[in-house]
């Protein structure tokens, strides 16, 4: 069997920092102590200097496949997520055909099986008339239904009262929520065309605006209160709505929250500059509202921090504003913003471990991952907090082949990606190994 040996990192992990040998057997980590003696069997690699972290775990991407696979495919973005970090995803339902029965579902994860370099789980997308479906959901397999309470399109648009109070009551798995109101979004769009003036990018926040989030995430949480749910509120982006959500330690909770990298990173300020490549739904808001959200995750009111990957062509995105899509991609350099976070002492590396690791694991029931803990899977990245990532089209790993940190020279670097054990990222090639697992949840 395999084995690696990791001498003096500095491992971040559970609220404590420590320098520590890391000894990978097989899929798992097997032993940390503060000094573990080499065997001629180990694989050695000197850390002296770098952090040691558990793979971030993102709980919100969209990789495209099957139907879009000119955005991205679950064999190019995955491999763009270890080479950022992350070693471990959950996968969204609308994409062609949109994922709704278990059938589909099923699809994908064969899909995954083959092409995946990154651990896996995907959402069943719930419709105006599939609740059997959902009910047949096994809680040690599936990580959730994903519910579009207003805002989207086909299908997957689920706004009737009746529906929604069935899903929330019935269903056997956690419930995860795009939160924005249809009609306030209409009415938005409905002033400018009364006053004759054409919507640009940098009208994007006040159409979708903190109004029509909170109409809709206050009503997922009282339904949830109502019918004792568990309700996890995806990609929130605004002040007001934080008053919903309880502060304190993820564990024990019922109703979660979640913020992604790009609305603590842009604010309005930057959509003259990147106009419609930060276009994303909901909106990037004020520079108020992104401060907020850091303090939110200092509180515990937002519990985990996830992307919302979701790649569009460079083509696409040159579109006008009304007829360009949403949607960002941001995997491989997710982990490294928030890096860039602690370094600007808005949040330290313990929190940022707690929210993109433990808290994900905690929260889904993700059975022996998320943290650094012998006899756990061995899913770890190694950071240099010396070095640099300079973001370019041609350095990054998107099939898309663009990144809205272009320009941007992160201030650490990936060393390494391991997935079961195996290194997967070697800080500069990929490897072609196959180390994916399905995600099992324990409940």
């Amino acid at each position: 069997m395999k084995t690696t040996l990791i001498k003096h990192a500095r491992l971040f992990n559970e609220g404590e920092a420590f320098v520590a040998d890391v000894r990978i057997c097989g899929q798992r980590i097997d032993q940390i102590a503060a000094e573990i003696s080499a065997t001629g069997n180990d694989h050695i690699i000197e850390a002296e200097g770098c952090w040691l972290l558990p793979g971030m775990i993102d709980d919100q991407v969209h990789f495209r496949e099957p139907g879009m696979t000119h955005k991205g495919t679950i064999a190019s973005e995955s491999r763009a997520a270890v080479a950022g970090g992350i070693t471990s995803f959950m996968e969204m339902p609308n994409v062609d055909p949109s994922t709704t029965t278990l059938a589909a579902l099923e699809q994908k994860y064969q899909l995954a099986e083959r092409h995946s370099v990154a651990n896996y789980a995907f959402y069943l997308g719930a419709t105006l008339d599939n609740l059997e479906e959902i009910k047949r959901l096994d809680p040690s397999q599936h990580c959730g239904v994903k519910v579009f309470m207003g805002a989207s399109t086909g299908d997957l648009l689920v706004e009737a009262p009746a529906v929604l109070e069935a899903i929330f009551r019935d269903s056997p798995v956690l419930i995860v929520t795009h939160c924005e109101s249809g009609p306030i979004i209409q009415r938005n769009l409905n002033d400018y065309r009364l006053a004759g003036i054409e919507p640009t990018i940098k009208d994007h926040p006040i159409i979708r605006s903190a109004e029509a989030c909170y109409a809709s995430s206050s009503y997922a949480v009282a339904l949830a209160k109502k019918y004792q749910s568990q309700l996890h509120v995806l990609h929130i982006t605004s002040e007001q709505e934080l008053c919903l959500f309880d502060p304190g330690p993820v564990a024990g909770k019922s109703i979660t929250a979640e913020a992604c990298v790009h609305h603590l990173w842009f604010s309005d300020q930057d959509y003259p500059t990147k106009g419609n490549l930060i276009k994303c739904n909901p909106a990037v808001k004020s520079a108020s509202d992104r401060a907020a959200l850091i303090q939110a995750l200092h509180t515990g009111q937002i519990d985990i921090v996830a992307t919302d990957h979701a790649p569009h062509t460079w083509t696409e995105k040159q579109q006008d504003y009304m007829q360009a899509p949403a949607g960002l991609p941001l995997v491989e350099h997710a982990l490294l913003s928030m890096l860039d976070h602690v370094k600007n002492k808005q949040l330290t590396l313990l929190q940022v471990v707690e929210k993109t690791a433990h808290n994900p694991a905690i929260r889904y029931g993700i059975a022996e991952r998320g943290f650094l803990r012998e006899g756990y899977f061995a899913d770890l990245v190694l950071i240099d907090p010396e070095g640099s990532t300079a973001v370019s089209p041609a350095s990054n790993r998107y099939l898309c082949g663009w990144s809205p940190f272009d320009g941007h020279r992160f201030s650490s670097r990936i060393l390494s990606t391991w997935v079961n054990g195996t290194q997967v990222f070697d800080g500069y090639q990929l490897s072609s190994e196959p180390a994916a697992m399905p995600l099992n949840f324990a409940h």
